[in-house]
């Protein structure tokens, strides 16, 4: 299912044969060292991710992690969405591409398509994010799509602090 577009990029929501794009997308050095290993260690693992994760929110809450693929070729170039996380009271946005779909706006373009889509379809009152202090990249981004760092949080069972962003 479509969930939103822009000139250059559809964002979508994900099926279970998105698996190999998965197990590529969460073994990248990014997505290890800013967000973690997830153990997805070929495609059975990869598609208990989708089946547990976007999937299963997409029944519970009417969003999740979508599919970000390029619009004309429809190659899939990464991932953005909307998370309800425990410990955190708003709706918390998140992306990840391939390394070789990043610098060219295609990160700037979905964040922004998926935080309108939040804030004026689904009618949510703000939007949120986290990350690490390290992770200067999201950083910069978050504050260009119109969120400011507000606090520092702890999400339950980590003993990591994250940086809270909200618009």
């Amino acid at each position: 299912m479509l969930v939103c577009e822009t000139s250059r990029l559809i964002v979508r929501q994900f099926t279970i044969d998105d698996a190999p794009f998965i197990f590529r997308l969460l073994n990248t050095e990014i997505w290890l060292t800013y967000i973690g290993d997830r153990n997805i260690k070929g495609i059975d693992d990869a598609r208990s991710y989708l089946v547990n994760g976007p999937l299963a929110s997409y029944d519970r809450y009417g969003f999740g992690l979508y599919l970000v693929a390029l619009k004309d070729e429809r190659t899939p170039i990464g991932m953005t969405g909307l998370i309800k996380r425990n410990g955190l009271e708003e709706v918390d946005i998140g992306f990840a591409f391939l390394p070789e779909y990043t610098g060219k706006g295609y990160a700037y373009e979905a964040a922004s398509a998926v935080k309108d889509y939040a804030l004026t379809s689904l009618h949510l009152p703000r939007v949120a994010a986290i990350t690490t202090e390290k992770n200067e990249h999201a950083i910069t981004l978050l504050k260009k799509i119109g969120l400011h760092h507000e606090k520092m949080v702890y999400l339950p069972g980590s003993s990591t602090a994250f940086m809270y962003f909200i618009n």
